[in-house]
């Protein structure tokens, strides 16, 4: 049966290589690796029953991409540990288990464990003892020491504004820039995956194929309503337009009021999240911005490209502004 809450995009990584690494306890009959094939159907999804040993593991992962050459790695929980040492490859890393030795210890994880997937060897049950752990600890040591300019552009960190297992956000953004919340728990769910995940593969697909898109800006007094929720359909246009443009949400840079670029900041994080990411442009000089469109309430004539006037008879709503855009077919 078809799932109602994952969209396909056949024109996102095609004919690529995804490499997916799993979680503690799990294995590669992952749901997860379901989304991803689902979502992007013409892509090819690897998966591999990771050892329990950590060394063995890492071992096999060196193998499986010198062998296939992933364009892309997305690895969660324990498996963004890994990935994050998988040096050279663009990567995903949700919700990075780096002090996976501390977590085995403060989850309760130590003593006999079950599988939470089937394994492909059949193997149900693996045991956690003070060695194993300690193996852990050895090798979550590793992470960190390749990082460099290059490798901080091709490595995403996010991380679930929910989750009660692993807490390595500050960790991470202490090492690369791209450190990024999203809604969600530890277990990817559908939601997560295709509002927190799958913007940050069409960011890194458009890279891979030097792709451009026209670019969009929103005027800050678009977004809220009176009440500074977001306005009727404002998250729907918004999730329409990142599929087909690059879109900026363009606020005020009061130089007397700090306080208020920190608010546009927690609002756009709250209400957007992960496709907000790096797209805020703080400035008091819109004229100065070069790009398609500018949906704003406020005249622009100055602005080289296709002003939208929201709020006047024409783009009352965001429903109009959907059907305008619509019609353009991402032009």
């Amino acid at each position: 049966m078809e799932n109602p809450y994952i969209r396909q995009y056949p024109d996102l990584m095609v004919g690529k290589k995804i490499l997916y690494v799993h979680g503690f306890g799990s294995s590669a009959q992952s749901g997860t690796v379901k989304r991803i094939q689902e979502a992007l159907p013409q892509s090819t999804v690897l998966a591999y029953d990771l050892p329990i040993h950590p060394q063995e593991a890492m071992e096999l992962l060196r193998k499986v991409c010198e062998e296939q050459q992933p364009d892309l790695i997305i690895g969660t929980s324990m498996g963004g540990m890994y990935a994050e040492m998988l040096t050279g490859y663009d990567r995903i890393l949700v919700n990075p288990a780096f002090e996976m030795g501390q977590t085995m210890h403060d989850h309760n994880m130590m003593g006999k464990q079950i599988f939470q997937n089937p394994r492909q060897d059949g193997v149900q049950e693996f045991f956690v003892d003070k060695p194993l752990v300690k193996e852990y600890r050895e090798v979550t040591g590793q992470c960190f020491t390749h990082v460099s300019p290059e490798e901080q552009e091709r490595v995403y960190g996010l991380f679930g504004d929910e989750d009660p297992v692993v807490h390595t956000f500050d960790l991470f953004r202490s090492h690369y820039r791209h450190a990024i919340h999203f809604h969600g728990e530890h277990r990817m769910t559908d939601r997560s995956f295709m509002r927190g995940v799958l913007p940050v593969i069409r960011w890194i697909d458009d890279r891979q194929e030097k792709r451009e898109r026209n670019i969009i800006y929103i005027g800050e007094e678009c977004l809220k309503d009176s009440y500074g929720k977001p306005k009727s359909s404002f998250n729907k246009a918004y999730d329409f337009l990142i599929e087909h443009y690059t879109v900026y949400i363009v606020a005020s840079a009061p130089t007397n009021d700090h306080e208020a670029i920190t608010q546009m900041q927690d609002w756009t994080e709250q209400y957007i999240s992960t496709p907000a990411h790096d797209r805020v442009v703080f400035t008091n000089q819109r004229q100065l911005l070069y790009g398609d469109y500018f949906i704003a309430t406020e005249p622009l004539d100055d602005f080289m490209g296709t002003v939208i006037p929201f709020a006047t008879d024409e783009f009352k709503t965001w429903e109009e502004v959907i059907v305008y855009f619509e019609r353009l077919g991402g032009q």
